[in-house]
């Protein structure tokens, strides 16, 4: 999955206007312009189309946990340079609130169930010998799930 691809998921599960998203990077202190949210919404064969960064979608991330879990006092979390999968469930995992139980549900929802210390593996410290980086089928099922869950409906 490219960045885009998550990035467009989530805003379609959450329902977030062009606005609504530019509030949230505002949040992980990051200006963005409208034509940027606009671009990195594009489909990849559109001459306008603009990649997110690693940067700007874990800017987006971080703010995204500022809206729903309120907002850090002090400087904000600077954002990962490099984002993996596992970094992504991670940061939804803090902003939705959700339990080991929660997350299992989810990948349910999607016809993907997992065992709980399969999600473990997946939300370790890399240096951790049972650490293991979450594919992109796994990704897309949780977003799937996600999706199911907040707008009752399958892309």
């Amino acid at each position: 999955m490219t960045n885009n691809d998550i990035f467009r998921r989530i805003r379609y599960i959450f329902d977030f206007s062009d606005q609504e998203v530019i509030h949230i990077f505002a949040q992980a202190d990051c200006e963005v312009e409208r034509f940027q949210v606009s671009n990195w919404l594009k489909k990849d064969m559109d001459p306008h189309f603009l990649a997110i960064a690693d940067v700007d979608l874990a800017t987006f991330l971080n703010g995204f946990i500022s809206i729903k879990r309120g907002r850090r006092e002090g400087p904000q979390p600077e954002p990962e340079v490099k984002l993996s999968n596992n970094d992504i469930l991670k940061k939804l995992k803090v902003a939705l609130s959700l339990r080991t139980e929660d997350i299992l549900a989810l990948f349910k929802k999607a016809d993907m169930p997992i065992s709980a210390p399969e999600l473990s593996s997946f939300l370790r410290n890399p240096k951790q010998s049972q650490y293991r980086p979450l594919q992109d089928q796994y990704l897309r099922n949780f977003l799937i799930g996600l999706q199911l869950e907040h707008r009752g409906e399958a892309e």
